[in-house]
C-alpha cells in the first residue's frame, strides 16, 4: 500500500489562496489494490458550515465538483469517478435544486491501471466551496509520481497550468483550464438563455406572435378567405356536425404547418446561434433588407408568392375531400395567402430566431392559432357571419398600414448593426428624424391625402381611419422632443441610446458623475448613458475599485440588448439610482456582443467555460466570464462586488432591474453590505 497526503491550495476566482484554505483542504490518496491496479481517492476536507456542489440535472445550477485524469501512456482509467451520496436543496441565487456535501470529507475514487512500476498521474479539480453565501472557485493542478517499484512516492510539483493568486493582478482567466467529462454535463443542463425571467418574456412573445396572426386575418388574401371557407365545409358536409369537424381539421391542420415550420426552425439555432443572430452585424443588416423588402410588398411594388405549382398540387389533394381533404385545404390556403402573411409570419420568425430557445415554437403557435381561430369559430357558429364587415378598400388600407410599421422596424435591425459595428451613420437623433417622417406619412395615408396606385377612391373620412390618424400624429408629436434629448421611455429599449445623441439638453443639464481612476479602455467606442463614468474592461475597473475603495456594479450588457435600454431609460435615470451609480460604485460595463474590439495576442485564450473554444474579442471575454461565474449568459445582468471580488448581494436580472425599487433595494443593500465589511 502506497499513500500521499499533498495538500494543494490554488484560488482560481474571487478570493486568495488563503481563503480557500479557511474552508477546505485536499487530500490524494493512492492503494494498490492488485498487481497493477490502484484505486485513486480524491479527498476534499470541508470545515465545519462549509459546502461544495455536485452535479444536478436542472436548469440552472451551478457548476459543481469535477476531476479530470490526464491521458497518459503509462496507465489508464478503469470505469469512472465514484462520487458519494449527498444532499438535495432548493437555491434561490440559482433558482434551481442543487446537490451538495457540506461540513465532512468528500471522497471520490477512481481505479487506475499501471502499464509500467514507475509512473506519473496528472489531472485537475474544477469546483467551488461554499460558506454563508460565498463561494470560491477554485482548480488544482493535482501532479504527483507513482514508483511501484522503489516503494516510493516523489513530491508534489508544481503544474504548467497553475495560476497567480495574488489579489493586485487580475482575475486568472487565460491558460489552457481543462476541465473533467462532468463539464460537459454541467454545459448540457445549465442550459444558459439569452433572455432573463424566460417565462415572462415567452408569454408577451406569443401574445405579439398572437395579434400578428389576427392582423394577417384583415389583409386581402385572407379575409375573404374566412366565409367561403366556412360556408363550403358546411353546405359540402352531409350534416352540420361533420361540417364542423371538418372546420375544426382545417384550423388544426393550420396550427400544425405553421408549429412544424417553428419546430424545424427550432432544430437549427440553438442559443449560441441565435446569439450571433441577434448581435452581429450581419444578419441585422440582412434582417433590415427583409423588412424593408416586406414593406414594399405592402406598398404594392410586387407581390411574394411562393412557386404555383404548390398551391396546384395541395389544391389537387383538397379536392379528395374528407379529412385529408382538410389538411390539404389548409396547406392551399397557407401556400396562396404567402403574399401577405409572408411578411407578417417573417417578422415573428426573425424576431423568434434573433433570440433562439423554443420562441420559433411559440410564436410559431401564436400565430397559427389566431389564424385559424375564425375558420373554426365560425362553422360553430354560422349566424356571426352576416356580421363580417364585407372586403373592400379598407383592406388594402390594412396592408399599407402594416408597410409603414415593417419600415419602422427595419430601422431597428440597422440600428442594431450599426452599434455593433460602430459606424455611428444612425445616431438617435436620425432614428427619430426617420421615424417622424414615416409615421407623418402613415398619418397623411389614414387620412386621404397620399394614395397608392391600387388604393381604392375616398370620398369622405371615415370614424375609424380618423381615430387611427390621431394615434399616428399624437405619436409623432411625442417624439419630437427625443430630438433634444428627451428619454422617451415608453420607446426604451427600440431607440439608440441617449449617449448617441449629438445635443442632448438632459443630459447637459444633469452633467457627467462617477467614479473613475485612469482613463477607461475602449471609451472612443463603449459609452455609458445619462454622463455615468465607468469602466469597459473588468480588470481596469477593479482595479480602480480596490484603489478608491469603493464597491462594483458590474453591468452585463448588449449593443442590441432591447431591455438593457428600457432598465438604462427607465431605471437608471431615476434621481436616487443616478446618485448612487454615480457616487457610490465604480461601474463596469461589460458588453457581450463587442465584436470590434480584438484582445492583444497575450491576453487571448481557451474559454474557461468549456474549454476549447479561444477567446478573441473583448465581447467573447465578457461573455466567457458571465457563463464561468455566475452561469448566465442573459443580458441585462447586474452584479455588485466588493475589492475581494466577493458579491454583495444576489445579482439580478431584467424581471427585478426593471423595477425602479427592486433596483434600488439592490444598491442600497449591496453598498450597506460593503460598509458592513469595510468599516
Amino acid at each position: 500500500m502506497k499513500k500521499l497526503l499533498a495538500c494543494l491550495f490554488i484560488a482560481f476566482s474571487f478570493a486568495l489562496h488563503s481563503q480557500f484554505e479557511d474552508l477546505a483542504s485536499v487530500d490524494v490518496d493512492i492503494q494498490e489494490k492488485e498487481q497493477n491496479l490502484y484505486k485513486l481517492s480524491f479527498v476534499l476536507k470541508l470545515k465545519k458550515g462549509a459546502s461544495t456542489y455536485v452535479h444536478s440535472d436542472d436548469i440552472g445550477a451551478p457548476p459543481s465538483f469535477a476531476l479530470n485524469l490526464h491521458q497518459s501512456e503509462e496507465y489508464e482509467p478503469v470505469g469512472e469517478w465514484v462520487f458519494p451520496p449527498h444532499k438535495t436543496k432548493y437555491e434561490e441565487l440559482f433558482e434551481a435544486n442543487v446537490n451538495y456535501v457540506e461540513g465532512k470529507d468528500f471522497v471520490v475514487t477512481h481505479l487506475l491501471r499501471g502499464k509500467t512500476n514507475d509512473f506519473t498521474v496528472s489531472g485537475d479539480y474544477f469546483g467551488q466551496v461554499c460558506e454563508e453565501g460565498r463561494c470560491i472557485p477554485t482548480v488544482f493542478p493535482v501532479n504527483f509520481e507513482i514508483d511501484v517499484g522503489k516503494g516510493s512516492v516523489a513530491p508534489y510539483k508544481k503544474s504548467n497550468t497553475e495560476t497567480n493568486t495574488d489579489l493586485d493582478e487580475p482575475l486568472p482567466l487565460s491558460g489552457d483550464y481543462i476541465f473533467s467529462k462532468e463539464k460537459k454535463e454541467i454545459k448540457s443542463f445549465n442550459n444558459l438563455s439569452i433572455n432573463e425571467g424566460e417565462d415572462k418574456g415567452l408569454f408577451a412573445f406569443f401574445l405579439i406572435a398572437f395579434i400578428s396572426g389576427l392582423a394577417a386575418l384583415l389583409t386581402p388574401c385572407v379575409f375573404p378567405m374566412i366565409p367561403m371557407t366556412v360556408t363550403f365545409f358546411l353546405k359540402k358536409s352531409e350534416s352540420g356536425s361533420k361540417g364542423k369537424l371538418l372546420a375544426l381539421i382545417f384550423g388544426l391542420s393550420i396550427i400544425f404547418i405553421y408549429v412544424g415550420l417553428g419546430i424545424i426552425i427550432n432544430l437549427f439555432f440553438d442559443e449560441d446561434t441565435a446569439n450571433y443572430i441577434a448581435t452581429h452585424w450581419i444578419p441585422n443588416i440582412i434582417f433590415f433588407l427583409v423588412f424593408v423588402f416586406f414593406a414594399a410588398s405592402f406598398f404594392g411594388m410586387f407581390e411574394i408568392t411562393l412557386p404555383s405549382r404548390w398551391s396546384n398540387l395541395s389544391d389537387k389533394k383538397a379536392d379528395r375531400g374528407g379529412l385529408a381533404g382538410a389538411f390539404f385545404m389548409a396547406l392551399t390556403l397557407s401556400i396562396v395567402s404567402f403574399s401577405c402573411t409572408g411578411p407578417i409570419v417573417g417578422n415573428v420568425i426573425i424576431e423568434s430566431v434573433t433570440v433562439g430557445g423554443v420562441r420559433p415554437f411559440v410564436g410559431m403557435l401564436g400565430f397559427s392559432l389566431a389564424f385559424a381561430l375564425p375558420f373554426t369559430f365560425f362553422a360553430f357558429f354560422p349566424s356571426l357571419l352576416n356580421k363580417l364587415p364585407k372586403s373592400g378598400g379598407w383592406l388594402n388600407a390594412v396592408k399599407v398600414v402594416l408597410g409603414f410599421l415593417e419600415l419602422a422596424l427595419a430601422l431597428k435591425f440597422l440600428s442594431v448593426a450599426d452599434q455593433t459595428a460602430h459606424w455611428h451613420i444612425l445616431d438617435r437623433e436620425i432614428y427619430l428624424a426617420l421615424w417622424i417622417t414615416i409615421f407623418s406619412l402613415m398619418g397623411l395615408y389614414l387620412i386621404g391625402k397620399i394614395k397608392f396606385s391600387h388604393d381604392s377612391e375616398l370620398p369622405h373620412l371615415k370614424v375609424p381611419r380618423l381615430f387611427f390618424a390621431i394615434v399616428t400624429f399624437s405619436f409623432v408629436v411625442y417624439l419630437l422632443p427625443g430630438m433634444w434629448g428627451a428619454p422617451l421611455k415608453g420607446l426604451s429599449g427600440y431607440l439608440p441610446p441617449s449617449s448617441s445623441l449629438d445635443f442632448n439638453i438632459t443630459q447637459m443639464l444633469l452633467g457627467e458623475g462617477g467614479i473613475t481612476c485612469s482613463e477607461p479602455k475602449y471609451s472612443d467606442k463603449l459609452h455609458l448613458p445619462h454622463g455615468i463614468k465607468g469602466y469597459f474592461e473588468y480588470e481596469q475597473g477593479m482595479s480602480c475599485a480596490k484603489e478608491q475603495n469603493k464597491p462594483v456594479f458590474i453591468d452585463f450588457t448588449g449593443h442590441g440588448c432591447v431591455n438593457c435600454r428600457r432598465v438604462e431609460d427607465g431605471v437608471w435615470s431615476h434621481p436616487q439610482i443616478l446618485k448612487l451609480l454615480k457616487e457610490e460604485f465604480v461601474v463596469i460595463s461589460l458588453y457581450i456582443d463587442e465584436h470590434t474590439i480584438n484582445l492583444e495576442k497575450d491576453q487571448q485564450y481557451i474559454s474557461v467555460f468549456d474549454g476549447k473554444k479561444k477567446i478573441k474579442t473583448l465581447g467573447q471575454k465578457n461573455a466567457d466570464i458571465q457563463k464561468s461565474w455566475f452561469n448566465k449568459l442573459s443580458q441585462p445582468y447586474y452584479v455588485t462586488l466588493d475589492n475581494d471580488k466577493e458579491l454583495l448581494a444576489i445579482p439580478i436580472a431584467y424581471d427585478k432591474a426593471s423595477e425602479v425599487n427592486e433596483f434600488k433595494k439592490f444598491l442600497v443593500n449591496s453598498l450597506k453590505e460593503y460598509k458592513k465589511r469595510n468599516p
